[in-house]
């Protein structure tokens, strides 16, 4: 059984660091793009952030130099470093998965993957 589930999320201040990890099972994130989607009360599911297969890295415009992602080949995690953060990065984090073996074809797009985390809650106070 594929399977996500996020970790990390909490209460913290603006300008605080915050490190969120998403644990896989059912398949090895060296062999599938995994990617970092946020959702507002209100808002649509946004990307974030995403790591292929070859272990490239993409960002979304509104976290590019206070995030990054990377992986744990070993245990099979990914996760998601913020740094700086901001009251408009208050969220639910989801991690995804994207369907196709060894590809990163549209891995910026919400549609493209097939399987999420439960999502883990990011809350940044003034």
């Amino acid at each position: 059984q594929v399977q996500l589930v996020e970790f990390g999320g909490g209460l913290v201040q603006a300008g605080d660091s915050l490190r969120l990890s998403c644990a896989a099972s059912g398949r090895s994130v060296s062999d599938y793009a995994i990617g970092w989607f946020r959702q507002a009360p209100g808002q649509e599911r946004e990307f974030v952030a995403a790591i292929t297969w070859t272990g490239s890295t993409y960002y979304a415009d509104s976290v590019k130099g206070r995030v990054t992602i990377s992986r744990d080949n070993a245990k099979n995690t990914v996760a998601l470093q913020m740094i700086s953060l901001k009251p408009e990065d208050t969220a639910g984090y989801y991690c995804a998965l994207h369907p196709a073996y060894r590809s990163s074809l549209r891995i910026t797009i919400r549609d493209s993957y097939d399987t999420w985390g439960q999502g883990t809650q990011v809350t940044v106070s003034t």
